[in-house]
């Protein structure tokens, strides 16, 4: 008996991490009564030939959408199947139609929206399409009933993950993405949500602070089965706060130890987190192969700090950066800068943190990025109640995240000194060859003494290697 189709798209975008969402979507549709496709625009040389190709005895076609360039593609894509196929419905998901679910349908082509945690959610949308029923009642999604406008259902509660099938990356050419990658490397995910109150960050407003996580046994078993089949070097964690639990991180530690997996990892960290987790819980981390973590610093102003509510103290930066360091684990140590009304000093006091940092270990990298008014943060709320005008149309939306573009807090002036500054802070402490030498001794006698006026190395840089403009 031929099982019926649930036809899954990833939009194109200039990264390669494993369409994750899909995956997780697809694992917990029953194998035994759906066929489950994942198309992926950024792998096909026809993406649109490619689900063409798996529209007939199709349920639905679900999209997954970030807000950004992706928007873009995943528009052109949902009109071009009900060209093919009108009477096709078009679910989308993700963080876009998480805080945009309503607007997001007045797209003709799109027919529902799914918000915030999707695997269940998405089943039953399915369960109901297959059987010709209303989505009335269906939480957690957004619909269109025939000749009504668009009716929210309530949101639906966090699940536990656990309950949920396991990840099933057969969905996709793992090694196409390996290809990609340059390096045999497995994205996973292990958690969803996140417990904290960052002003600047849409997770509060479609998680609701709240968090689970996958079983450490759980997590040992499902990456030994994949590596046993795709023989992979390194895992990407994609958590959004992967230490929200110290012994949970330890058990897995411990399950990679046990089980003997040649593999090194990577994952997200807060500072308030490392600064006060004992010292057992990154060296067993260490052992098991963690090489590297994700530190969001955002600011070096502790005014700043307070203003974005990222709780977390300078002390407590600098304390997770001697313990990495004293590890041996490399460090990416993101900046934010740009908030709306922050002044010259706090930018100043970034850069200073950022010298500090990057100045400790050639292991530590120190990204600097503006503020976008990223909706359903509270900044970006701020924002609006002041006047801001936050996109009002999806092609708008889908011009919205843009490499090194600054929001209109940033003046050209500040904008410029910022990008001369990013440009000096990589050069004065990366790892060069001996024929960079000198141009780095230019750069750390610039960021010593904040001089980035006439930037010839910059220029010249930047002509031999010209810098991606978009995300």
């Amino acid at each position: 008996m031929t099982r019926p189709k649930v036809v899954l798209y990833n939009p194109r975008v200039d990264f390669y991490t494993m369409p994750l969402a899909l995956i997780a979507l697809g694992s917990h549709l029953p194998r035994e009564r759906y066929d489950v496709v994942i198309v992926d625009g950024r792998i096909e040389q026809d993406p649109e030939a490619a689900i063409r190709a798996h529209l007939d005895g199709a349920i639905c076609v679900g999209v997954t959408v970030l807000t950004g360039l992706p928007i873009r593609d995943a528009v052109r894509m949902s009109r071009a199947v009900k060209a093919m196929r009108p009477d096709l419905p078009i679910v989308w998901g993700g963080w876009h139609p998480s805080m945009f679910g309503t607007e997001c349908l007045e797209e003709p082509s799109v027919d529902i929206t799914v918000q915030a945690q999707g695997e269940a959610t998405f089943l039953e949308v399915v369960e109901r399409l297959e059987r010709g029923d209303s989505l009335e009642g269906c939480l957690g999604t957004t619909y269109r009933d025939i000749g009504r406008s668009p009716i929210e259902n309530p949101p639906r509660p966090l699940a536990d993950i656990n309950t949920f099938r396991p990840h099933d990356y057969s969905l996709i050419p793992v090694d196409r993405f390996y290809a990609l990658k340059g390096k045999p490397q497995l994205d996973y995910i292990a958690s969803q949500g996140c417990r904290f109150r960052c002003a600047f960050c849409a997770d509060p407003f479609v998680y609701k602070r709240g968090w689970v996580g996958l079983a450490p046994e759980r997590i040992g078993q499902e990456i030994e089965t994949w590596w046993r089949q795709y023989h992979f070097t390194d895992v990407n964690f994609q958590d959004e706060t992967f230490f929200t639990q110290a012994p949970r991180v330890v058990a897995i530690a411990e399950e990679f130890i046990r089980r003997k997996l040649p593999i090194s990892w990577a994952a997200t960290m807060r500072a308030d987190q490392c600064a006060r987790m004992p010292d057992d819980v990154l060296q067993t981390a260490k052992r098991s192969g963690l090489r590297r973590v994700l530190v969001g610093v955002e600011s070096g102003s502790p005014e700043m700090l307070k203003r974005i509510a990222k709780d977390v103290t300078i002390e407590q930066i600098m304390i997770t950066a001697e313990r990495c360091r004293v590890l041996g684990l490399r460090v990416q140590f993101p900046f934010i800068v740009g908030f709306p009304g922050e002044d010259d000093e706090s930018v100043a006091a970034s850069f200073s943190l950022a010298k500090r940092l990057r100045a400790m270990s050639p292991d530590f990298e120190t990204h600097i990025f503006y503020f976008k008014p990223y909706p359903g943060s509270a900044i970006t709320q701020d924002a609006v109640n002041q006047g801001y005008r936050l996109p009002q149309s999806l092609d708008e939306w889908a011009n919205f995240d843009f490499i090194g573009s600054a929001g209109p807090w940033v003046t050209g002036a500040k904008f410029q000194r910022v990008e001369r500054f990013k440009f000096y802070q990589r050069l004065a402490w990366d790892r060069v060859p001996l024929w960079k030498r000198p141009a780095q001794a230019i750069a750390r006698w610039r960021c010593r003494n904040d001089a980035y006026g006439f930037p010839l190395e910059k220029f010249v840089s930047e002509r031999l290697r010209p810098v991606a403009t978009m995300s």
